[in-house]
């Protein structure tokens, strides 16, 4: 099973055309950092034969401007926090330089591409707000500044604005803007899962929408939890719970908030770390200290039935994630002894497996909580790097994972999840104020702070979240 054979997807998503460039991004290049630590540095510190660091380049970014929402039609007063939505999600984007609202006054009613263009303007978004029905449409607008035309256009119902749902369909017109620039889709219309510890040690699932906004705790646990996972459809959330005293995977469905014990074996064992495969039809875990055996296995979840067995034996796999194709999974072993947790590749029917962390026998390496990327050409996990802090790491396919990328640089950070543009990854942060929920750009390094002030833990990211 060569690494470099397996499926490149669909890249870095950059379409930008072929005019003179206006503005350049304002970050700077990195060079990239060596692991050469001088003596007293841990083994685990070193990765014999990998090339690891912060590699950005500096990239062109399009400068794109909202020109003022407009409203009829009882739009009027709804328009300018649409805008400011919009706005914030084209930001959260990382792939433009959006510039600073200008007041109407100073741009006028009409369109005047000139004087876009002696802003600096590439990209140019309008928008109206019309009152329609129980709710408003939203028209938008994409301008070419450049040729001085209309690129795209679209209508998105909005509910009104007391509605759980309107931000979220105000997120997914955001994400057909990310769409007509670039051809690859956006993340603000999505929300990340993770857990939240209380005063008494007891955890929960939080819910948070990408761009913070609406925090919302589903369960009531009343004990410890873990690995909340999003099944591809988003209706339900699966996690590990010790709520009768063993670790059981409880199935959470969010519209009814209904949750179902799975118990595949009866007794046997804990069960870990779920996840769905992308039909949504089986879950994968890990069994832990059972009498069985131990090890990775699915169950059809849709069925109620169908246990099989993947991989294990005198040592503990655990963490699958599935390929976006459903044909292979990446998973946690410590087959090469407990200290030393490396991230391996199987077939997703079970089979060999290859090594996809950089461990060298006798070398140490600490490699952990695999993320298989909606594009299928990149996993990201975390490890062990600059003298025993995690960060987090992303591992190319096609170069077998002798390259990482090194995107943190600061504190302690762990549990990356994907968000659905395969671009953004969320991670749990440990800073000296404590810990909070981090999002990063892959291409850029571009850092900002989700959650704070709580203590969070392993995110998942949902997938592009469709209307209720």
């Amino acid at each position: 099973m060569p690494l470099q054979h397996w499926p490149d997807g669909r890249g870095d998503g950059s379409s930008m055309r072929a005019v003179e460039l206006k503005r350049i991004a304002w970050g700077a290049t990195l060079a990239l950092l060596a692991l050469a630590h001088a003596g007293g540095a841990r083994a685990q510190d070193q990765i014999p034969g990998v090339s690891l660091g912060l590699v950005y380049s500096a990239s062109y970014v399009p400068a794109l401007a909202l020109k003022p929402f407009t409203g009829s039609f009882g739009g009027e007063g709804v328009a300018p926090d649409v805008e400011a939505i919009v706005g914030r999600d084209l930001r959260n984007a990382d792939r433009f330089e959006v510039m600073d609202s200008l007041p109407a006054g100073l741009i006028g009613d009409g369109l005047d591409y000139a004087l876009w263009d002696r802003l600096g303007a590439v990209w140019l978004v309008t928008g109206r707000l019309e009152g329609a029905g129980d709710g408003y449409m939203l028209l938008l607008e994409l301008h070419d500044v450049v040729y001085g035309a209309v690129k795209e256009q679209g209508r998105f119902r909005v509910p009104r604005f007391s509605d759980p749902d309107f931000r979220m369909a105000v997120h997914r017109a955001s994400d057909e803007i990310v769409r007509w620039t670039t051809g690859d889709p956006g993340m603000a219309a999505s929300r990340i899962a993770f857990t939240v510890t209380d005063a008494e040690n007891n955890k929960d699932v939080h819910l948070i929408d990408s761009d913070g906004e609406n925090l919302e705790r589903v369960t009531n646990n009343g004990s410890l939890l873990e690995s909340p996972t999003w099944a591809p459809d988003a209706s339900k959330i699966a996690f590990t719970s010790w709520k009768t005293g063993y670790p059981r995977i409880y199935e959470l469905n969010l519209a009814t908030r209904h949750e179902r014990m799975l118990e595949p074996v009866r007794g046997a064992g804990d069960y870990i770390t779920p996840a769905y495969s992308p039909d949504g039809a089986t879950l994968a875990f890990s069994v832990l200290g059972s009498d069985a055996r131990s090890g990775i296995f699915t169950y059809d979840v849709a069925r109620d039935c169908c246990l099989a067995y993947l991989s294990g034996g005198p040592w503990y796999d655990f963490s699958p994630t599935y390929s976006p194709d459903g044909r292979w999974m990446a998973f946690n072993t410590q087959r090469f002894g407990d200290a030393v947790p490396q991230v391996m590749l199987m077939p997703a029917d079970g089979g060999d497996a290859e090594t996809l962390s950089p461990y060298q026998y006798g070398g140490g390496g600490y490699f952990t909580s695999p993320d298989w990327s909606p594009t299928g050409d990149l996993v990201a996990f975390h490890g062990a790097i600059e003298r025993g802090r995690y960060h987090i790491l992303v591992a190319a396919l096609a170069d077998g994972g002798r390259v990482l990328r090194q995107l943190t640089s600061e504190g302690n950070n762990e549990d990356p999840s994907w968000a659905p543009d395969g671009r953004h990854l969320v991670f749990v942060g440990e800073r000296s104020w404590g810990y909070g929920l981090f999002v990063v750009d892959v291409a850029t390094g571009q850092l900002r702070t989700l959650v704070s002030g709580r203590r969070v833990g392993v995110p998942d990211w949902s997938p592009a979240l469709a209307p209720r």
